[in-house]
């Protein structure tokens, strides 16, 4: 199989002004996805995907070739991964380069390991349509995520709202955003929220962290700084 490592970074960020090159530990956040990387991968193999030509700048400081900017069309707020992943896929089966599966490592996920990589790689296999990274869900839908009714009342989302203990619920995940490998013939055929066969690498807390918020990122850094002390 052939794959390709895609790294979306479009410039506008409106949680945490220019995040994907702000310095993190003296380093620029892209920097570490564009490192993992580069653990599995021949450069040629790497596109870092964006429309901002400060970020382009400093990928190719790293001695990394942007292979193309971004259209304006898919770098807004609205703009899907799907589309940008296809866009991405296109630009290479234009070039007569043909890529069986792409690893979407988004740079927000800095604690990300290669060995966390390295799994979900190993789960993937041809006959599913992508291999996620997950963590244990933040709220349980079994017990404390509620939906409210047509009178306004709440209750719980699902089954009968009999656990009183967290730990006897069912187990339920949520995407922590670090990791996917997925299949390029699925993508093809339909959105990432549509594959039916999906198959989940579970991921530390610690590893899980994504940054989206400056309180994100201030807690980036106090880890950070307690692993450098």
């Amino acid at each position: 199989m052939r794959t390709l490592y895609v790294i979306p970074a479009r410039g506008g960020s409106k949680g945490i002004s220019g995040k994907n090159i702000k310095p993190l530990a003296g380093k620029p956040l892209i920097a570490y996805s564009i490192d993992l990387a580069r653990k599995f991968a021949d450069d040629s193999d790497i596109c870092v995907s964006t429309d901002d030509m400060e970020i382009i700048g400093i990928v190719e400081k790293m001695g990394l070739k942007v292979p193309f900017v971004r259209p304006a069309e898919l770098a807004t707020d609205h703009s899907g991964t799907y589309e940008v992943l296809l866009h991405a896929l296109d630009y290479y089966t234009s070039k007569g380069i043909h890529y069986d599966t792409i690893v979407l490592l988004q740079p927000t996920s800095p604690f990300r390991t290669a060995d966390d990589i390295r799994r979900c790689i190993e789960l993937y296999t041809p006959d599913i349509d992508m291999v996620v990274s997950v963590k244990p869900a933040a709220t349980n839908p079994y017990y404390n995520a509620f939906e409210t009714d047509g009178n306004g009342f709440l209750h719980i989302s699902k089954g009968e709202g009999n656990y009183t203990r967290r730990q006897d619920a069912p187990k339920v995940w949520e995407y922590n955003g670090a990791v996917y490998v997925i299949n390029t013939e699925s993508l093809r055929r339909m959105k990432l929220g549509e594959f039916p066969r999906r198959r989940m690498c579970e991921m530390s807390e610690e590893h899980s962290l994504d940054l989206d918020t400056l309180t994100d990122w201030l807690i980036a850094e106090t880890i950070l700084a307690q692993k450098q002390s």
